[in-house]
């Protein structure tokens, strides 16, 4: 009505003025109060010197006014002055937001933004219409259809107005009831089951199944789809679906309209193209054979096999092309894999960004596939995990774009962020183990960028005192050599650790060197000496005493230890595929005060179970015993199980064998356990530093290995919280004990706080 009527005024004002020609001497600019006169100029169609004739004066006035800044505008000619007169939009002074509890208002203001509703803009009341309907549509997105908007417009004074919008959310609908249409060879529960959305169940008030969105319906659709082609229903479709609401809006009835099709097995398999690899040894990776049911997914894998296979030889744009030629008669398809390889590819330069601290050549040498060589598919993605372990990057992006200008070039992109690579902390933690901890650590995974580590360390708890400095270089040398340095001193009071009563103080250096072997094998060995000095208590078992009677309380050692490392993780922490298994020796060099050695093997599997289920299977075994002067292993290098790291529900160190006063004694043979099905925490945006288990252990200690006896292993199950916290790690676990006997010591609750894993 605005511009109509504007319109209108400007042909009366027009009528009234002289209808000659003028050439524009002035132009004055009537009514500003926010708004510049320069701005008004810069959309003038016309300036001074400009010659009018009376059809222009529309246009001019269409051209002000389509700049959204003015309600108003009018033109007069004073002599040859040209006159205009505006009246300005008023501003938007405040945008106030209320009644809204599902959404926060920050999260709406932003919305709001996005359709040109903000503080300091002007303001267009054809906008309100714009601003409801973004809200209903952010509160339709989450169920809420009986959401209503009120919009009110306050004005200010200097031309302001203020924007009040009341928000009534009502409540979210729920799906009442999902029908599938036209399925006969699976049951409704069978499709259900592959939905996202749902019914209203006990869990839904956590996963919100039971609250319909379109996104949501689509990725449905898509798995139903893939559930029918990967068993065979190659002419699978979803006609159609409806979605209903109930008059109240309280309640969602979804329909699917399917049609099943036929059920297609393989007929034949056969590969053309160009084969860059032996064509035997492409038929490896099909893994489709004839009379198999017909499968997409399978089909998948094998093309990026195929790929990925091409990739190493240097094609990194390859292309495998499935070719099906449908027998409807006798319900087959025959598939043919079409394979092009391409223009062989080499790297021209490998890039990182994101590396802040961490230097260039700190990334670099982690590298397996290297500039001015052939693309190799294996090589960057082993490239790409290998950054993805180290301790100090968080997360790891990988792309390969194509050189531009070449068709036989790339580069590759790796893009990292950073986690805080060094902390101080001091701080308190407490364990069942350890009771109080106090502690001061400096840490550096990556010391001044260049990814050594370094560490000091002071600890005090009731159990122990700890001052511990440890300085590692994993390249000591060009070819991944590493080397590390401790010193160390500690005070213990074994009885606060479950097991007899005495005092140890121990002090000791080392050095240590890491030789790796190959891409996932390294072998370590290193070289100590210590100094352990042992103190009695009036509780201290005679079988201790008689020991101390014999050998004298403090024992000069140099132990020499060996181990080899196979490590196929994907990451170091929370790894959800690979292996990492350890084989350790221990010994101390003749002439040391103690001879003895111990030896050790440890191992875990991980096995993916979907993309948020991670299987992991594990054993620990350990034995030791004296040699020449020494009878058997020293009390004090007894092996202990029971509590978080070994057999949970267990109080920790209490299994195995005893003294006559009850007090664990622990043994030389060791046999531990467990099995976990760990995932990330349901509901949390962000669980990178946090995962739940389910778990089984078994174990227990004997004092000699003849005295292994599988009936009296022990057995637990429960469930665990592991959480790197900013302020340390922390253990939560809840177990029962499945077979525990007489004497033994429970302990249903367990955790640690501020105490490493």
């Amino acid at each position: 009505m605005n511009k109509i009527r504007t319109l209108l005024l400007a042909g009366m004002l027009v009528s009234g003025w002289a209808h000659a020609d003028f050439v524009i001497q002035d132009i004055q600019v009537e009514g500003l109060q926010r708004i510049s006169a320069g701005t008004v100029f810069n959309y003038l169609p016309v300036s001074v010197g400009s010659k009018v004739k009376p059809e222009d004066y529309p246009a001019i006035i269409r051209a002000l006014f389509q700049t959204g800044f003015f309600t108003d505008v009018s033109l007069e000619q004073k002599g040859n002055v040209l006159v205009v007169t505006v009246t300005e939009r008023p501003a938007i002074a405040e945008v106030n937001i209320t009644g809204n509890k599902d959404i926060s208002t920050e999260n709406l203001t932003k919305s709001l933004v996005d359709v040109g509703l903000a503080e300091g803009r002007v303001f267009d009341r054809s906008l309100l219409e714009k601003v409801e309907q973004e809200l209903i549509r952010q509160y339709y997105s989450r169920g809420k259809y009986a959401v209503k908007i009120n919009a009110e417009v306050k004005p200010l004074e200097r031309n302001r107005v203020a924007i009040n919008l009341d928000i009534s959310e009502g409540v979210a609908a729920r799906i009442r009831q999902i029908n599938i249409v036209g399925n006969k060879a699976f049951s409704d529960k069978e499709l259900l089951r592959e939905l996202q959305l749902s019914t209203s169940g006990m869990f839904s008030i956590l996963t919100q199944d039971d609250q319909y969105s379109k996104q949501k319906l689509a990725a449905d659709i898509e798995s139903l789809r893939s559930f029918y082609l990967d068993r065979g229903y190659l002419k699978f479709t979803v006609d159609s679906t409806q979605v209903s609401i109930t008059p109240d809006k309280k309640d969602v009835y979804i329909t699917v309209n399917i049609t099943e099709g036929d059920r297609y097995t393989i007929q034949d398999v056969r590969l053309a193209g160009e084969f860059i690899v032996p064509e035997p040894e492409l038929r490896k990776l099909v893994t489709l054979k004839a009379g198999d049911t017909f499968s997409r997914s399978k089909l998948t894998e094998i093309n990026k096999a195929i790929s990925d296979r091409l990739g190493d030889e240097g094609y990194a744009f390859a292309n495998v092309n499935t070719v099906p030629e449908l027998n409807e008669a006798d319900k087959k398809v025959a598939l043919t894999f079409v394979v092009d390889p391409g223009k062989r590819v080499y790297v021209r330069r490998i890039n990182f960004k994101g590396n802040l601290k961490t230097q260039d050549e700190v990334l670099r040498r982690e590298m397996r596939q290297t500039e001015g060589s052939w693309f190799a598919t294996k090589d960057v993605k082993r490239s790409k995990t290998r950054l993805e372990r180290l301790t100090y990057l968080e997360s790891v992006d990988l792309e390969t774009p194509a050189v531009p200008g070449t068709t036989d070039q790339v580069d590759i992109n790796y893009t990292v962020a950073e986690r805080p690579s060094g902390n101080f902390i001091f701080g308190v933690g407490y364990g069942q183990d350890a009771g109080v901890l106090f502690n001061a650590s400096l840490n550096q995974n990556n010391f001044l960028g260049t990814g050594n580590q370094l560490s000091l360390i002071f600890n005090n708890s009731q159990a122990d005192t700890n001052y511990d400095i440890t300085y590692n270089n994993p390249y000591y040398t060009a070819d991944g050599i590493s080397r590390g340095f401790r010193l160390y001193y500690r005070q213990r009071d074994a009885a606060q650790y479950n097991v007899a009563s005495y005092l140890a103080d121990d002090y000791g250096a080392k050095v240590n060197f890491g030789i790796p072997l190959n891409e996932f094998d390294v072998l370590n060995v290193g070289i100590a000496y210590t100094d352990t000095q042992i103190k009695t208590t009036t509780s201290t078992p005679l079988e201790i005493l008689a020991y101390l009677a014999v050998n004298g309380n403090e024992y000069q050692d140099f132990p020499l230890e060996a181990s080899w490392v196979r490590d196929t993780r994907n990451r170091v922490i929370f790894a959800d595929r690979g292996s990492f298994n350890r084989l350790l020796g221990e010994i101390t060099v003749p002439g040391s005060d103690l001879e003895y050695y111990k030896l050790g093997y440890k191992h875990t599997s991980y096995f993916p179970l979907s993309r948020s289920l991670t299987l992991s299977l594990g054993g620990e075994l350990g034995y030791g015993d004296g040699y020449a002067g020494t009878d058997g292993l020293p009390f004090f290098e007894n092996f202990y199980a029971g509590g978080l790291r070994t057999v949970r529900g267990y109080k920790s160190n209490t299994l195995g064998p005893k003294y006559p006063d009850g007090e664990p004694s622990g043994g030389s043979f060791k046999v531990v356990g467990n099995a976990e099905v760990n995932f990330p925490v349901p509901f949390l945006r962000d669980s990178n530093n946090m995962r739940l288990a389910t778990f089984v252990d078994v174990g227990n200690v004997f004092a000699t290995f003849g005295d292994f006896d599988a009936g009296q292993l022990r057995y637990s199950t429960g469930v665990s919280v592991w959480w790197i916290s900013p302020l340390g790690p922390l253990v939560l676990s809840l177990a029962a004990p499945l077979n525990s006997k007489s004497g033994d010591q429970t302990e249903n609750f367990q955790f640690s706080f501020g105490v490493p894993f």
